[in-house]
């Protein structure tokens, strides 16, 4: 850090009293959320879709515009803060104990890139690891940076580039409708619906990489960029800050912006379905109302989790979060495992709300398992890797 910039976070040996449980029911929390989002495109060609016209009735409808509200786009920044966060927490102990962080942060970003290629290639397309992997690099230019400017700087390059595009997309709504009309592309639908339901596992590999380079072509990095590498900032000044360490000293302030958020976040984030549904509606949706019901989420759970009683209710979702990475991968290789034809072949022809209930029947197991398995050892199995790769020697792993 910049000689003389006080750090509110203390470095200590991370012991299971000293952990900030409110960051482990967050990354809890994202787990489910992110869930509720890919769960539709593990078992349909949503890439090639309309979501909201292949579920335009009965429970389907309901339940997909409730995850709609609720989970898309809020998520994603979740973890990206939680990301941003985490990091400054292991750079303050790693200069505490003499250790480069740079050097530690980046073993760390080359497993996580090593195994986010791993998940896209040979598992699920839609994984965000490679993402968050190499947008780590970028965020090593930045980390020392003061905790106010590192909101400010986040805030900034995630606000203006999509206030702008936002207004381009609305104008160009009202004007042309058709322009910015969401449209399905029947012959990748096709293509998809196919070799997912009973391709060979070559073909399914290569269909994996054809989707992958769908959401991460040149273009679209862009976006992800801009839509995820802010977040990191935010979250790593947030750390710097204490505010989430220190929450009763705050509780005035957070309070404030809980209420805020979530009636802006939920403003934003039912507005195509009260105004026109098109693209920009739904870009405004989710570019906006996404991330203010993740400012919503964070500083309830935050103020929640100071409670005793809420405490308690909260610690299924802990366990989930410490080993988050594990449940994580642990969904994506249950749900291919069904649906893709080396499984019992069922993509394309579950039902939002089958795919729906299968998740929480799902999420229900990675609970009972992740509070059995957080039992009898302090990391998960994947995290155990990942401290193994990061510091170079086994960690303690039974309790």
């Amino acid at each position: 850090m910049k000689a003389g910039e006080p750090m509110k976070v203390t470095m200590a040996p991370l012991q299971e009293s000293k952990r900030i449980v409110s960051i482990d029911a967050l990354r809890g929390l994202a787990i489910l959320g992110i869930f509720l989002v890919n769960m539709p495109s593990f078992h349909s060609p949503l890439l090639y879709i309309d979501g909201a016209e292949r579920w335009s009735g009965g429970w389907d409808r309901v339940l997909f515009r409730v995850s709609d509200v609720v989970a898309q786009a809020s998520f994603y920044p979740l973890f990206a803060f939680l990301f941003g966060f985490g990091a400054i927490i292991l750079a303050v102990r790693s200069e505490e104990k003499g250790i480069s962080f740079p050097l530690l942060f980046t073993k760390r970003l080359s497993f996580l890139l090593v195994l986010g290629c791993i998940h896209a290639f040979f598992i699920w397309h839609g994984d965000i690891l490679i993402n968050y992997a190499i947008f780590g690099f970028a965020f090593l230019l930045f980390y020392k940076m003061k905790g106010r400017n590192l909101i400010l700087l986040g805030s900034f390059c995630y606000v203006l580039p999509f206030a702008i595009l936002g207004s381009l997309f609305l104008i160009m709504g009202i004007f042309d409708s058709d322009g910015v009309a969401i449209t399905t592309d029947s012959k990748m639908m096709k293509q998809s619906l196919e070799i997912y339901q009973s391709g060979t596992f070559t073909e399914i590999m290569n269909q994996r990489a054809i989707d992958w380079y769908m959401v991460n072509n040149p273009f679209n990095g862009i976006i992800l960029f801009l839509s995820i590498f802010p977040f990191f900032l935010i979250g790593a000044g947030v750390a710097k800050q204490g505010f989430l360490q220190n929450p009763n000293q705050y509780k005035s302030q957070m309070k404030a912006i809980m209420i805020v958020s979530l009636l802006f976040g939920l403003s934003f984030k039912i507005l195509p379905y009260v105004t026109v549904y098109h693209f920009g509606t739904i870009f405004v949706q989710d570019y906006f109302g996404g991330p203010l019901l993740t400012m919503f989420y964070i500083t309830a759970i935050t103020l929640l989790t100071e409670k005793t009683g809420a405490l308690r209710l909260f610690q299924p979702l802990s366990c989930i979060g410490r080993m988050s990475m594990s449940n994580y991968l642990f969904q994506s290789i249950i749900c291919t495992s069904i649906f893709y034809s080396y499984g019992l072949g069922l993509y394309g022809s579950v039902s939002y709300t089958s795919g729906f209930v299968f998740l929480i029947a799902l999420f229900c197991l990675q609970i009972l398992l992740s509070l059995l398995w957080m039992g009898l050892f302090k990391y998960g199995p994947v995290e155990y890797i990942w401290r193994l790769v990061t510091y170079g020697k086994k960690p303690d792993m039974r309790r």
